[in-house]
């Protein structure tokens, strides 16, 4: 699951505030996946940052209307087809979506200015209700088949993928002593499957080229293109 916080209340103003001083309407929108459960931008949140822009109006008398919405999913382009008589009615949009949706949205609608109402922060799973752990960065050369399942990138703050760093206690990392090590974790699993002798092998350099900072990913289907190309030219 893609998990967000909200952002401040001082830089959502900040953001709408030129649309909401020249009087443009503006639209909240929510989305009713990723962002609903880790309660980041869903119906309810939508409805406080519009209640929000709507007071903030009143106290500085600016005029424009401050409407909201949420849809199912603002990472799929028939979910935004909803939002067409909205968003031309609109003069400024606050996407509450994950980037991923915010980015999708602006594409759909060139024309309209799209702004964020969230920071986007990892992939997680649900530790226990209103908490998350981060388990993936999506690094796009996953080695979980090698580490039982313990992503080094994501859970190391090192990313360490030969050996643990050598500053842990007693099988706590050595940058949140709450944390386990991502190593103690990793042999842990391995010895309870009996395959200790694993955590000892050499991992092949990883291929960052494929991460979000590494270099440009492509799709698959530029992939598979590129791969038939290849194979008329042989």
């Amino acid at each position: 699951m893609i998990i967000a916080e909200g952002k401040p209340i001082k830089e959502l103003l900040e953001m709408t505030e030129p649309a909401r001083k020249a009087g443009k309407p503006v639209l909240v929108v929510g989305c009713g996946t990723c962002v609903t459960v880790c309660y980041a931008g869903g119906e309810k949140e939508a409805a406080v940052v519009a209640s929000l822009l709507r007071m903030s109006n009143r106290l500085q008398g600016f005029t424009g209307e401050v409407r909201e919405i949420t849809i199912k999913r603002q990472c799929e382009h028939e979910f935004l087809e909803e939002l067409e008589k909205e968003i031309a009615a609109t003069g400024v949009v606050v996407s509450l979506a994950c980037a991923a949706g915010i980015s999708l949205l602006a594409e759909q609608f060139p024309r309209t200015v799209v702004l964020p109402g969230v920071n986007t922060q990892y992939l997680g799973a649900v530790k226990e209700q209103g908490m998350w752990d981060e388990r993936c960065r999506g690094c796009g050369d996953c080695r979980l088949d090698r580490t039982a399942g313990v992503c080094l990138v994501a859970n190391c703050p090192k990313s360490q993928f030969n050996a643990p760093c050598g500053l842990s206690r007693d099988g706590k990392c050595e940058a949140n002593t709450d944390a386990e090590c991502a190593w103690e974790a990793m042999a842990r699993r391995l010895v309870e499957r009996g395959e200790a002798e694993a955590a000892g092998k050499f991992f092949p350099p990883k291929d960052w080229s494929r991460s979000s900072s590494g270099g440009k990913r492509i799709t698959r289907n530029e992939w598979m293109r590129l791969h038939h190309d290849d194979q008329k030219k042989t």
